[in-house]
């Protein structure tokens, strides 16, 4: 049977409630406890009013939040892009055609390779107090490895994405229509049993917005959920697109009109900002006070991925995030719990609450302040999933 676990001495409790503590989207609770029944919350409130447990354990004066959702990530890849990154900051520009060469590992890779790749990154995630993550296909590009890389992912998450549309394969570099009727009909047949969501890569060097239209259509059709890189590079059809279809994200958002800003704020699609990759591009940062101040919803994820931004630290993000996109810290705590789970159409993770999932970070920190107060200090001290202590 599912044992209860009251958590304790908790100096600052983030919910993501605002029916909680000071009212704000927060719902900031100071001298907190939460009760865990098995793999869910039962009570959050103040310490003081906790009801018993079968067990206690002590935060020891802590700040506590819901763990990361980062909704977004590349971790089905073999080999890496050192080289590519050391000539980027050197002086070359970044661009979409980089992707080939990791390509071209990824095919040559052994599942078992795959693998072991993905749960590492898993791993490393986890220890920085990511609990709940998507990630992609993509580096497959042929009908075989894109549904062998979801096969894989699926092993570790439900949220996968359906990405054959990453940028046009290699093996019809001369007929891209071609590539988008094999990933519109052989490819999604084979790779849509093992994914919940579609996306596509809609900037220049990799596909327009008609070619978008058809692909994330064709997955519709098919069960799977639009999301959908966006306007990244360029200004371009991306996020017009992405509401248009009630895609749940449209990612990156760098190059925004003010009709752009306007389609976000007043449609259910959330503008997920990418930081690591304008930090590991020297590209220009996303303006997420212009999003946040038109009501947008906007969430904070790593897009982990050996090419563009090869971090998987939420945390870094945050402080990115709060550096140099204009958010609060408590803008950025909230991107990257509740924003993210925003993204992947969930309620049940990136808030603590009851009935939510038990996935919390505990900070060696009395605040989640210092998550962008501290950079690069590794603040988080335990995080539990489903329950459970598993860092």
């Amino acid at each position: 049977m599912p044992t209860t676990t009251l958590i304790t001495n908790i100096a600052s409790l983030v919910t993501n409630d605002p029916a909680q503590g000071d009212g704000t989207p927060l719902g900031l609770l100071t001298d907190a406890a939460v009760v865990l029944d098995g793999e869910t919350i039962a009570w959050v409130g103040p310490a003081a009013k906790a009801p018993s447990a079968d067990e206690t354990h002590d935060a020891q004066g802590r700040a506590v939040i819901p763990g990361f959702v980062d909704s977004h990530s590349h971790l089905v890849f073999a080999g890496d892009r050192t080289q590519e990154f050391n000539a980027r900051m050197s002086g070359r520009a970044y661009s979409a055609g980089g992707i080939r060469t990791t390509v071209a590992a990824t095919r040559a890779a052994t599942d078992a390779t795959l693998e072991a790749n993905l749960t590492h990154y898993l791993d490393e995630a986890l220890r920085q107090g990511t609990t709940t993550f998507e990630t992609k296909s993509g580096y497959g590009l042929n009908t075989e490895d894109e549904s062998r890389a979801l096969r894989i992912a699926a092993r570790h998450t439900d949220e996968v994405t359906f990405l054959g549309a990453h940028i046009v394969s290699p093996d019809y570099a001369e007929d891209p229509a071609a590539y988008v009727d094999l990933v519109t009909g052989e490819m999604l047949e084979a790779c849509a049993p093992h994914a919940r969501w579609i996306d596509v890569f809609c900037e220049k060097g990799a596909f327009d917005g008609d070619q978008a239209r058809a692909i994330l259509t064709a997955g519709k059709a098919k069960g799977l959920h639009p999301r959908i890189h966006a306007n990244q590079l360029s200004y371009g059809p991306g996020v017009q697109l992405a509401v248009e279809l009630d895609a749940a994200s449209a990612d990156h958002c760098t190059h925004l009109t003010d009709a752009d800003v306007d389609a976000l704020a007043n449609g259910d699609t959330v503008a997920t900002l990418l930081p690591g990759a304008e930090f590991s591009t020297r590209a220009e940062w996303p303006d997420a006070r212009r999003l946040l101040d038109a009501g947008a919803t906007v969430a904070l994820s790593t897009d982990c991925n050996p090419g563009s931004s090869f971090t998987s630290s939420v945390p870094f993000c945050i402080a990115l995030a709060v550096r140099d996109m204009g958010m609060t810290p408590d803008e950025a705590i909230w991107s990257a719990t509740a924003g993210g789970a925003r993204a992947l159409r969930r309620d049940d993770v990136g808030r603590v609450g009851a009935g939510a999932r038990a996935d919390l970070a505990f900070l060696d920190a009395p605040s989640h302040v210092h998550l962008a107060y501290r950079p690069g200090v590794p603040l988080i001290s335990e995080v539990w999933r489903k329950g459970a202590r598993v860092a």
